[in-house]
């Protein structure tokens, strides 16, 4: 029997930048959490404390703080430039994968206007971006990470299998919450990144919002499918989306009703945990797969 090493990589994770652009009286910013890892030719630094190819992750970390003081762009631009440089530094390093947080900012709004260099966080939801070299190839994967959705009606479950342990009522009518995590690949070059964002995102939403739901899981495939079909430029879409359940609360103690079609407000107990988690990916069948695009992002099937 022989121990060998295995598949590795290594970078710098998590690296904050605050990029403010002051060239006129209204400024704008990025805020991004940048994260890098490289592959290639690292053995020797495992097997023999050899440090000769190992380009230090305090260097990766300076990069990110150097290129983004030429500007940033959106995050998949900025991923994709820093991936490029990791991949041609050094001829042992055969491939690297960037992966971007961006996190929102709105403008604070005085007297009805909007401020020009004051702002207030969005809210949990953050625009994502993974590029990853592999050879001479670059994949990028798009993404959004809790988008928080709810209907409050147009959702239905029901005519599931049931054995001894199932509690569940079948239900025609409920609430339907979840917090989107979305991932797309594209295809094709010369792509604006911002603006397919904004559409890939509307689409989901109008989607989500528009479909009567018989399960989230239908709701999932139809997503993906209206992005697919909506934008020739994404070759396959997977998302995680755990089910917020919404339960009627019980007021039979308290002499109430809680009745769907009765007077007043109808109420519900939001149950965090534990919660249904589903996945899946919609792709096309005639775009090549790209696993490698995939590699070291989990949260998905």
């Amino acid at each position: 029997m022989a121990i060998v090493l295995g598949p590795h990589q290594y970078g710098k994770a998590e690296v904050r930048v605050v990029a403010v652009d002051r060239s006129t009286a209204r400024h704008s910013l990025v805020d991004l959490n940048v994260s890098a890892s490289l592959r290639g030719d690292f053995a020797a630094a495992h097997t023999a404390g050899d440090n000769a190819h190992v380009l230090t992750t305090d260097a990766q970390k300076n990069t990110v703080f150097a290129f983004a003081r030429d500007g940033v762009g959106s995050p998949e631009a900025f991923a994709r430039r820093l991936a490029r440089h990791f991949t041609g530094a050094y001829e042992w390093i055969s491939g690297a994968r960037v992966a971007v947080e961006s996190y929102g900012w709105n403008r604070i709004s005085v007297a009805g206007q909007p401020h020009d260099h004051a702002f207030q966080r969005a809210g949990g939801e953050v625009r994502t971006a993974v590029v990853t070299a592999d050879g001479g190839d670059l994949h990028v994967l798009a993404g959004l990470s809790d988008l928080v959705v709810l209907k409050t009606t147009g959702s239905e479950f029901w005519g599931f299998p049931r054995d001894r342990y199932t509690t569940l009522p079948e239900t025609r009518d409920r609430v339907l919450a979840t917090a989107v995590t979305a991932r797309w690949r594209y295809t094709g070059t010369d792509l604006d990144f911002d603006a397919l964002f904004t559409g890939v995102r509307t689409t989901l939403l109008e989607t989500f919002a528009g479909t009567h739901s018989l399960a989230l899981q239908q709701s999932l495939y139809a997503m993906g499918e209206a992005v697919l079909e909506a934008h020739p430029q994404v070759a396959e879409v997977r998302m995680s989306m755990p089910n917020k359940h919404h339960f009627l609360q019980d007021l039979s103690a308290f002499g109430l009703d809680n009745d769907l079609e009765g007077p007043g407000p109808v109420v519900y107990h939001a149950d965090d945990r534990p919660y249904g988690l589903i996945e899946g990916s919609v792709l096309r069948d005639d775009v090549p797969q790209a696993a490698v695009a995939w590699l070291g992002t989990p949260g998905f099937c």
